[in-house]
């Protein structure tokens, strides 16, 4: 419960990643607030944690509407007093080579992924200053181009990177802390992949030194949960695969 009194929010929370880390924070004690578009599958995850005997609160909610990630930090403050973990997961994922991805789908990678991820930071900074963290979710596919098309979204994830890195620096006088990470899970894309192509979902699970695909809650959340932590308290600024050996960052 190394968590316990602390409060968290987490985009994107509805499957996948996002679902694996809220579940994860609250086993620690954290009190958490579901933000996702789709509110059958948020309520699904809160009622999860309720049943595990944690704190949740579902809001549904598009991180690409300004008014939205405001109504969400006013209703956590409302609901627990204060904040303290901001994990920015969600994420459009435009799918397509470069000469074939439309303006929509690059414009919608863009707002769902850094500018909601720089609206969400700069909103909750007044919040988390004295010892808060902020975790943004980013991809391999910025580290190593994806051949069958992903450079619309490997730009989307590189620009989070560039600016978690940046606010780290900035705002470590304030004692927020600001970590991006890589996840390598399953996820609903990834289950999209082994239906329709599964030789290049078995190439992309062999390529993981452990061989497998990892967790969303024990591999990835429970991760997560280790640094927004107090045995974390010295790592900022920095990229972390939590990829089984997929990604090697330099």
């Amino acid at each position: 419960m190394k968590l316990d009194g602390k409060v968290a929010i987490v985009t994107g929370s509805g499957q996948g990643v996002g679902r694996g880390i809220g579940l994860a924070l609250a086993a620690e004690g954290a009190r958490v607030v579901l933000m996702s578009r789709t509110a059958a599958r948020v309520e699904a995850v809160a009622s999860e944690i309720l049943d595990r005997g944690g704190e949740a609160l579902a809001i549904t909610g598009d991180v690409t509407r300004p008014s939205d990630i405001e109504s969400t930090l006013s209703a956590t403050l409302e609901t627990y007093g204060g904040l303290d973990i901001l994990v920015n997961n969600a994420q459009h994922i435009p799918r397509g080579r470069i000469l074939e991805t439309p303006d929509e789908e690059a414009q919608a990678a863009w707002e769902s992924g850094p500018l909601a991820t720089l609206r969400f930071m700069r909103s909750a900074h007044p919040h988390l200053r004295g010892g808060g963290v902020i975790i943004n979710v980013g991809s391999r596919a910025g580290l190593r181009p994806d051949p069958v098309g992903r450079g619309a979204y490997a730009a989307a994830k590189e620009a989070i990177r560039a600016l978690s890195r940046a606010a780290a620096m900035e705002w470590g006088q304030d004692e927020i802390r600001v970590l991006v990470i890589l996840p390598f899970a399953t996820s609903a894309e990834l289950q999209r992949m082994e239906r329709e192509d599964p030789a290049a979902f078995l190439r992309s699970k062999n390529a993981t030194a452990l061989g497998r695909v990892g967790d969303p809650e024990v591999d990835i959340g429970r991760a997560v949960a280790f640094l927004v932590g107090p045995d974390a308290s010295f790592i900022t600024g920095t990229t972390i695969p939590l990829d089984g050996g997929k990604s090697f960052v330099r």
